[in-house]
């Protein structure tokens, strides 16, 4: 089991950038996927960026490709993720993830599975 917290939520303004942390504990190592998903209002929930722990790589979903970047310490159990460019649809629940699985991409397509934390919530104002 693992359990995650995450951190850094708030509000930003469009265009500019936030961080916000995962923290995991308990036995994150059974775990080779780490990622994140968000829900916004009115919408299905997506998943949108992966880290395969072994090797390093990272996948997102064309929704934020290109603005958001994944990362991990893995010292002390840490998942990242930089949000540049926020923009106004990018606004709701961002919920950390851990998974074990074949591959990020498979991880990305699927919409149940792992564990998630309870969330933190981004607001963004023009």
């Amino acid at each position: 089991q693992v359990q995650l917290v995450e951190s850094g939520g708030g509000s930003v303004q469009t265009g500019a950038s936030l961080r916000i942390s995962c923290a995991a504990s308990g036995q994150p190592g059974d775990f080779n996927l780490m990622g994140w998903t968000r829900q916004v209002a009115g919408k299905r929930r997506e998943r949108i960026a992966c880290i395969r722990r072994d090797l390093g790589s990272t996948y997102y979903a064309d929704s934020v490709k290109g603005r958001f970047t994944i990362s991990e310490h893995n010292a002390n159990h840490t998942l990242y993720l930089q949000m540049n460019g926020v923009q106004a649809e990018d606004a709701g629940t961002y919920h950390c993830a851990a998974a074990r699985g074949a591959s990020c991409p498979a991880w990305l397509r699927a919409t149940d599975g792992g564990y998630e934390g309870q969330g933190t919530q981004v607001t963004v104002s023009s």
